[in-house]
């Protein structure tokens, strides 16, 4: 009887209908509760702005290396001194290089002033020679003048002598008959003849100063030319040593733009023997180790992390899922080294998660053949954690559009994509 109590069960109320019944109820309830549906990807965590990106600090110029300022994991702030170089450029050995190439632009500016000088002393002679010139020409002018007066003075005094000479003609022509028909003396013939000759020899007297000065008029012209001449050919000499000096100005300004050139770069490059901290960060990644190395133009000497940044997590979408996202869109994220529960399909009901906004989708495909998309710590969410760092792991779940829990099922038994969905970005002005 005891066993038999225990086999059958006739005499006993069955529950596995009522079970089966709740259980039932229970599943097709779970059917319509709401589901978040998402896209997942990793990344790793980066920032926006390229100013706070690991950054390589490299040499400008080849040198040896003198001394280490720093060391790797050290702190440092923008404007400290990393390292020092010493030079290897036979062209650069010269200790004294800036001071030499300071004396040689000193020289040539001196020889500059000279030449200006020289040019602004030839300006002056040519001016002087150009009134010396005039000064001359209107002494000629005057003495021309005179000449002329002259001139006419022996022109009217020859006139003068020619009638003279015509009316002592007559006169003694008058007296040779007279002398002939004895009505004057030899006497008075003679006187008469004498006074012929007089005024004859004060003809050719007259006519020789009126030759003369015709003779000294052109000779005037002639030492007018020879004046000119003489003046314009010494202006131009002026000229072409006040242009020469100009040359010479000009070629010296030419040199000493040069050579001022070469001491800024020689400036400048003595103080690229120090490699000075470009921002505030943390030194790692020193390339060269002990004193004395060789350093080649353009090598990285160490990296910096920057010390103040904004972070922001890259992830890698697939193409299929491209058409899925859009700026703006919602991202939940999973930090590695942060304990996190998460229900992908109820965010809200996560644990450990952070929220984050899309902000930039590039539209070309990266190396490992998906694209890159750039999120943003989303500030009216929980605050990223600050202890995170540059290049640390992080999932992504990007979140799309709600759906019931058995349409989601549906559509993963059939190979259907998500829901199309566009973000609704409210843009509010800060």
């Amino acid at each position: 009887m005891k066993a038999y109590n225990n086999i059958y069960q006739i005499e006993k109320e069955n529950r596995i209908t009522r079970v089966f019944v709740i259980l039932l109820i229970v599943m097709v309830v779970i059917l319509f509760l709401p589901w978040t549906q998402n896209i997942r990807a990793k990344g790793s965590i980066t920032t926006l702005k390229q100013e706070q990106r690991r950054q390589e600090v490299n040499t400008i110029i080849a040198g040896k290396v003198v001394k280490w300022w720093v060391r790797e994991g050290d702190a440092i702030k923008a404007g400290d001194t990393i390292m020092q170089l010493s030079e290897v450029k036979v062209e650069y050995l010269d200790p004294q290089l800036l001071e030499k190439t300071r004396a040689q632009i000193q020289a040539k500016a001196a020889a500059i002033e000279g030449y200006t000088r020289k040019g602004e002393m030839a300006g002056k002679q040519e001016r002087a020679l150009g009134e010396l010139q005039l000064i001359k020409l209107d002494q000629l002018k005057i003495k021309q003048q005179q000449l002329q007066l002259k001139l006419i003075s022996d022109s009217m005094e020859l006139v003068a002598q020619i009638n003279e000479l015509q009316v002592t003609k007559r006169q003694i022509d008058a007296a040779k008959n007279m002398l002939d028909s004895g009505v004057i003396s030899l006497v008075d013939f003679e006187r008469r003849k004498v006074n012929y000759q007089n005024a004859f020899a004060k003809k050719t007297a007259a006519e020789n100063k009126y030759a003369q000065s015709k003779q000294e008029t052109l000779a005037l012209l002639f030492e007018q030319s020879s004046i000119l001449q003489d003046y314009n050919d010494k202006i131009a000499k002026v000229n072409g040593d006040k242009f020469t000096a100009g040359a010479d100005q000009a070629v010296g300004m030419g040199d000493l733009a040069k050579l001022e050139n070469n001491y800024a770069n020689y400036d400048v490059r003595n103080k690229l023997y120090y490699i000075i901290a470009p921002q505030t960060g943390q030194i790692t990644k020193a390339k060269k180790a002990g004193i004395g190395e060789y350093v080649k133009e353009g090598e990285m000497i160490v990296e910096i992390v920057p010390k103040d940044i904004k972070y922001a997590v890259e992830l890698f979408v697939e193409p299929m899922d491209l058409p899925l996202i859009s700026k703006g869109q919602k991202v939940r994220f999973i930090f590695d080294g942060f304990p996190a529960i998460v229900f992908s399909g109820w965010p809200n009901s996560s644990y450990g998660t952070f929220g984050g906004v899309i902000t930039v989708i590039e539209n070309g495909i990266s190396e490992n053949g998906k694209f890159r998309v750039l999120v943003s710590e989303d500030y009216s969410d929980s605050p990223w954690p600050k202890q995170l760092k540059f290049g640390g792991g992080a999932n992504g779940i990007a979140l799309l559009n709600d759906v019931s829990i058995g349409y989601e099922l549906w559509r993963n038994i059939n190979g259907f994509p998500p829901e199309y969905y566009q973000a609704k970005v409210e843009t509010t002005k800060k």
